[in-house]
């Protein structure tokens, strides 16, 4: 997969369309070909070249295909080979993977998981399951429109338009992302400005979308309905690639087992 990135990255035409994504996330082929001196074939050429490098995300809004940086694959390069390169180096690719972390709304998100399925949808709703790598658990029937509890050690996190909006087993889950109430700030260590912060903010919505590819599973989450300088998006850019891959490391490690 490096091989991959690195070969999209080489091109200019590419790193533009990245660049286009930073500056303005979820856009669609019309508006990105607006913006390039290249045809509309080209770039759609491109797009593909830097969706199979998984630096790109599409997500569909009705009739519409939405694309979004995924900072996944640079986070893996970063993490693999940043202490083996000089400085200059190191700084490129800090200051990449800073670039793709900074975007705006919605946070869109892609791993490869190497196991099924059935295996993952398991990882996401078994209470069992969520303790071993979120240290929570979610209790729910897990039928749209139900109400969700979220479960951290002895707190438990509810209250009203917390529920289930989407369980299509193997294939999509949604639900609208939790209450911050004052027990949970304190278990995980929120400082009372955060808390004040988070817990004035409308709840928002995580999807999760789960497609077979080979042997692994693309899964893909979508957090969306954030306010303008939203302190939970903040926080979330930096929580989610680090839960999905101790997440990945779990399922990966177990499989091997």
């Amino acid at each position: 997969m490096d091989d991959e990135v690195f070969r999209a990255l080489a091109d200019p035409s590419r790193r533009q369309l990245l660049d286009l994504l930073n500056a303005r996330n979820g856009q669609t082929l019309r508006e990105l070909c607006a913006e390039l001196d290249i045809a509309r074939q080209s770039v759609s050429k491109h797009l593909a070249v830097l969706e199979s490098a998984n630096l790109i995300t599409t997500v569909w809004r009705g009739r519409e295909k939405l694309h979004h940086l995924n900072a996944e694959p640079i986070n893996a390069i970063a993490d693999r080979w940043i202490q083996q390169y000089d400085r200059r180096r190191v700084q490129l690719l800090a200051v990449l993977k800073t670039s793709l972390e900074t975007t705006v709304n919605d946070f869109v998100y892609t791993t490869y998981i190497r196991t099924t399925p059935e295996r993952l949808w398991q990882a996401l709703t078994d209470p069992a399951f969520t303790e071993q790598y979120w240290e929570l658990h979610h209790e729910t029937d897990w039928k749209p429109g139900s109400e969700m509890i979220w479960h951290k050690g002895d707190v438990a996190i509810a209250g009203p338009g917390q529920v289930v909006v989407e369980h299509t087993p193997y294939t999509r889950l949604s639900y609208t992302w939790h209450h911050i109430t004052r027990e949970f700030a304190d278990s995980v260590g929120f400082t009372d400005e955060v808390y004040e912060a988070t817990s004035r903010e409308p709840l928002s919505t995580a999807v999760f979308e789960l497609e077979p590819v080979d042997d692994q599973v693309k899964l893909t989450v979508v957090h969306t309905g954030f306010e303008p300088g939203s302190t939970t998006r903040t926080m979330v850019q930096d929580g989610w690639p680090r839960l999905l891959a101790d997440l990945k490391s779990l399922l990966e490690t177990s499989a091997a087992a």
